[in-house]
């Protein structure tokens, strides 16, 4: 086994362990991948002041997201496919989280269900919406997201259409991986993920398989995700989210200081800085360019967040010095689930935890609710 120092690493082992229409569906953007860089890169602009002789002892990362105690302000996003990184991803990165003291949140299109995390866990964990033009779908959804206990809600707005994905539309991207020639040849060199899905029956969406009308089987399936996302939703649909939810409401996708307004109008408790991890609107600014200004309109009413380029300890104190009172990891938390399974998870948040404390010492901080702008170089955000 390598030695596992940082999520880089982690990835590598992931690309290594995970079949190749999995591991481009985590890691890759839409079209030019322009944005999809962005969201890392602009993180490597902002430069760290270095502080000395301050003491150093007794220090704490620990915050709140939407009033739930966290160990570390980041949350693990919600990512669809995860199961198909690696066998019950979903029930795995779930463990981990509430063992580490972060928060959970499950996809609409993950592999596991609503009801398999709430067997396998006992912390609340939060479910993330997709708006259906099934609206008898979307309501017995969030029912199951009420009966299963979960603690907040995350509506995703940047995913009415689909962005195109090169790389999934080559590799002929499907759950469970259709036999085509290509595709077994690349799984017979990947005899851990292989033998892990030969040992566990969630292989399909399992939030929608079984509970969505007319979907009974994988045949039909993929039809009815490409007519069902819903691409005139609006804010009035938010609305009726909330009222029909009646708990903590997180919204997701926002990149601009308008719609950041009308997400505080809308009475959510939350809203996540996202462009999806780079992975629609290509050429959009980095989820770290947009943070600050969005902060500075509504930070006071609304507490802001932020996903999409993280991959370090660094990053997260970067964001939270530029206003956001939480994070969200999607790669790197799948980096590793596939490298590791639920070890990978724990793995990756002690590499990111790690990170977030040294670097908030050297900048002169033992609590990370005293960290300010005042620990970045000025000029270089």
């Amino acid at each position: 086994m390598p030695v596992i120092t940082t999520i880089e690493d982690l990835r590598v082992l992931h690309k290594k362990r995970t079949p190749k229409m999995f591991y481009d569906y985590a890691d890759s953007g839409s079209w030019t991948e322009s944005t999809y860089r962005a969201n890392e890169s602009d993180f490597q602009k902002i430069k760290l002041r270095q502080r000395v002789a301050v003491n150093m002892e007794n220090r704490t990362t620990a915050t709140t997201m939407v009033g739930q105690q966290v160990k570390m302000p980041v949350a693990l996003a919600p990512t669809g496919l995860t199961g198909m990184q690696h066998a019950d991803g979903e029930i795995l990165a779930a463990r981990a989280a509430e063992k580490f003291g972060v928060p959970f949140c499950l996809s609409t299109m993950s592999i596991c269900s609503i009801e398999d995390i709430a067997e396998h866990t006992t912390a609340p964990f939060w479910f993330q919406l997709y708006v259906m033009k099934d609206r008898g779908f979307i309501e017995r959804l969030i029912d199951r997201a009420k009966a299963a206990r979960c603690s907040a809600l995350v509506l995703t707005l940047d995913l009415q259409i689909l962005g195109q994905r090169h790389k999934d539309i080559k590799n002929g991207l499907s759950a469970p991986p259709k036999l085509t020639i290509p595709n077994i040849m690349n799984m017979m060199t990947k005899p851990r993920w292989c033998l892990g899905m030969l040992g566990t029956q969630r292989r399909t969406f399992r939030n929608i398989v079984g509970h969505a009308t007319g979907v009974g089987d994988l045949s039909s399936l993929s039809s009815w995700t490409a007519e069902q996302f819903d691409p005139a939703l609006n804010w009035g649909d938010v609305e009726w989210i909330k009222n029909r939810w009646g708990g903590k409401l997180i919204i997701k996708g926002i990149l601009d200081e308008e719609d950041a307004r009308k997400a505080v109008a809308s009475g959510a408790d939350a809203l996540i800085v996202s462009n999806h991890g780079g992975r629609q609107l290509d050429g959009a600014v980095s989820s770290i360019y947009a943070l600050p200004g969005i902060v500075d309109a509504v930070g006071k009413d609304i507490e802001v967040w932020m996903d999409g380029g993280i991959r370090s300890g660094q990053d997260v104190l970067k964001a939270w010095a530029l206003g956001a009172r939480g994070t969200m990891i999607g790669r790197a938390f799948l980096y590793g689930l596939g490298a590791m399974g639920e070890a990978g998870v724990t793995k990756a948040l002690e590499i990111i935890h790690k990170e977030l404390d040294v670097t908030m010492a050297f900048t002169g901080h033992r609590d990370i609710q005293n960290v300010t702008k005042d620990i970045l170089y000025p000029g270089t955000y």
